[in-house]
């Protein structure tokens, strides 16, 4: 059995629940049954909704689970450069395109081509949710609006993108090699207006250079991997492989989230609950 390289990303941005503490756990411990590395990445670029406090949070509860890290921990926002360079490549690809919409021109625009006779207006499933409208854009245009100081962010060109890297594929663990599908994402956001990056663009790029070999996150988050594949070809990245563990879900089959204090590893430690106990909880063995 090879040595693993996990991680556990969070974002301070709330406190940890259940489902956070499976996925640290089980990443934790695949590092240590096969005599891997287990990383702790702070996911804060988006400095508006993170906080100080949450971060501390966090190294307290996994201290609490007994968990234990590499030194030093990443943290996102020290990583512009990286995400800086990654663009850059990907726009001497001719990948990216400037997108000066905001959010409510996108929504009047699927909208209205939505209420179009043979609508093929894009749906949305988390990535699938923007019609094209500056794709269009001919570069003089494009320029003239960046000169003004239009504040724009960077798409990726998802037609242009798939031709250049053609079929691709990733392992997942649970369920062996998944080929990539193009339909899966549109041309989504790589560099947002107000940061300069994006989750997509930092988390592929962050994972490449800290040589995980395994990431482990949640399902819902599977349809952005054949994403993140597409990146890790253009950007000629290592690919690690992937677990995408189920939801996990409180009584009422309501998935958690971190607005849930209630079901927080924060509120468990103050009704004095072992981390044996959260362990079980998650669904985990001993």
């Amino acid at each position: 059995m090879n040595p693993e390289t996990t991680r556990f990303a969070p974002s301070p941005t709330g406190y940890l629940h259940l489902g956070h503490a499976y996925s640290a756990l089980f990443a934790h411990d695949i590092a240590q049954k096969t005599g891997g590395q287990f990383l702790l990445r702070i996911e804060d670029i988006d400095i508006t909704r993170c906080s100080d406090a949450f971060e501390a949070a966090i190294f307290e509860d996994l201290a609490w689970l007994g968990l234990s890290w590499e030194t030093p921990v990443m943290r996102q926002n020290s990583r512009h450069p990286a995400y800086r360079a990654a663009l850059d490549t990907l726009e001497g690809l001719g990948v990216l395109y400037p997108c000066f919409c905001t959010r409510r021109e996108i929504n009047a625009e699927i909208e209205r081509a939505a209420s179009a006779p043979h609508s093929d207006a894009p749906h949305s499933n988390g990535l699938i949710d923007y019609p094209g409208t500056c794709r269009k854009l001919s570069d003089g245009e494009r320029q003239t609006r960046m000169a003004s100081g239009v504040e724009h962010a960077m798409r990726l060109d998802a037609e242009k993108a798939a031709g250049l890297v053609g079929p691709l594929e990733f392992v997942e663990r649970e369920r062996g090699p998944i080929a990539v599908d193009q339909n899966q994402f549109g041309d989504a956001v790589l560099a947002r207006k107000d940061i300069g990056t994006s989750y997509h663009l930092s988390v592929t790029v962050d994972d490449a250079d800290q040589s995980v070999t395994l990431v482990t996150r949640g399902i819902d988050l599977f349809p952005v991997t054949h994403l993140h594949r597409v990146l890790q070809a253009l950007l000629g990245l290592d690919v690690p492989e992937y677990y995408h563990h189920p939801m996990i879900e409180d009584s009422a089959g309501v998935r958690l989230a971190k607005r849930n204090d209630a079901l927080s590893l924060r509120h468990f430690r103050d009704q004095g609950l072992s981390p044996g106990a959260v362990r079980k909880m998650a669904g985990l063995p001993d």
